[in-house]
């Protein structure tokens, strides 16, 4: 009798879920973004989340709640309910660099997030204001050797991947900075256009429509190869930084414990949307690329970049400010 009542309990859990997912979406999903409107991270988000209202007939609507390193957006999503309809857009410096970082995160991967799907992938530039003397990379090792500490770098956040290639960066050319966090790339990049600080590492997106007024210089690609869409930014490794080099890539989670099978639908939902033209298109216009994975492929991309900037970390001594 056990066994059988137990076979009905087992059923009963399970037709709920199929259910659910056959149905999903059939109410608003919200997408939270843990950075302010206006960086690479929230283009991604917003791009993301009308595509998804398109094909779904239900609006996607994307939550900006920026501050605390990131640590505020994401809690949000770790807390949310595991039913589909809270997503969490992280970045690697979310879910690689903050756990090696600060020993106490709020959150933990595995504990709180299951993964759905990378994003996109963006690159990230050196940027200088228009009024700076500063026109090489070897112009701001120059001036930051002569002030070891002082010149200042804008970047969207302490933990994020321009703040690790600041310290990269530091490591490998012996040159000090004066890190200046901002709670996301849009605030970020505004600073250095409105000349209030006189660099930053910012995603190229998130700086595209300063660069195109004039307000601000690209000086230098982080990645290690050029540009496909400005081939004429040298990278850093060209400019004698040896080694240095990485992009910004943004993921979406739902929180632990949400159904299998709506995670399944999402990620296959998810990468539809990122293999269309008008996205790819608009994700390249802001130098992004759309770069749809499997759950199984997104966790391991994190582990293999947490391991490797964790030993970047401990290189560098970076320390949380």
């Amino acid at each position: 009798m056990s066994v059988i009542r137990a076979l009905y309990t087992s059923i009963a859990l399970l037709i709920p879920f199929g259910v659910h997912a056959q149905t999903f979406p059939n109410k608003p999903v919200q997408i939270i973004v843990p950075y302010a409107p206006g960086g690479s991270t929230d283009l991604a988000a917003r791009v993301l989340a009308a595509k998804l209202t398109e094909q779904w007939g239900q609006q996607v609507v994307v939550e900006n709640r920026p501050g605390g390193n990131g640590f505020i957006g994401m809690s949000a999503g770790a807390k949310s309910k595991p039913d589909g309809y809270a997503l969490t857009l992280g970045t690697v410096g979310d879910v690689a660099v903050n756990p090696a970082l600060f020993p106490n995160t709020p959150f933990s991967m595995e504990r709180d997030f299951t993964p759905i799907s990378m994003v996109s992938d963006a690159e990230l530039v050196l940027i200088a204001g228009k009024n700076t003397p500063y026109a090489s990379v070897q112009d701001v090792l120059n001036a930051a050797k002569a002030q070891p500490g002082r010149l200042s770098v804008a970047t969207s956040g302490m933990g994020t991947m321009p703040h690790i290639l600041l310290e990269w960066m530091s490591l490998v050319s012996g040159a000090q900075f004066q890190h200046v966090p901002y709670k996301g790339g849009g605030p970020a990049a505004a600073a250095v256009a409105g000349d209030n600080l006189p660099l930053g590492i910012l995603a190229a997106s998130g700086v595209a429509s300063f660069v195109k007024s004039g307000h601000v210089k690209v000086i230098a690609i982080m990645s290690p190869e050029r540009s496909k869409n400005n081939p004429s930014w040298p990278t850093l490794i060209e400019s004698g930084v040896k080694d240095v080099g990485g992009s910004g890539w943004s993921a979406l989670f739902a929180p632990r414990g949400t159904p299998p099978e709506v995670v399944a639908k999402i990620s296959a939902d998810v990468g539809k949307a990122l293999k269309a033209d008008d996205v790819i298109a608009r994700f390249s216009g802001a130098g992004m690329e759309a770069v749809p994975t499997t759950p199984t492929e997104l966790a391991t991309r994190i582990k293999k970049d947490r391991e490797s900037f964790a030993a970047i970390i401990k290189s560098a001594n970076v320390k949380p400010e």
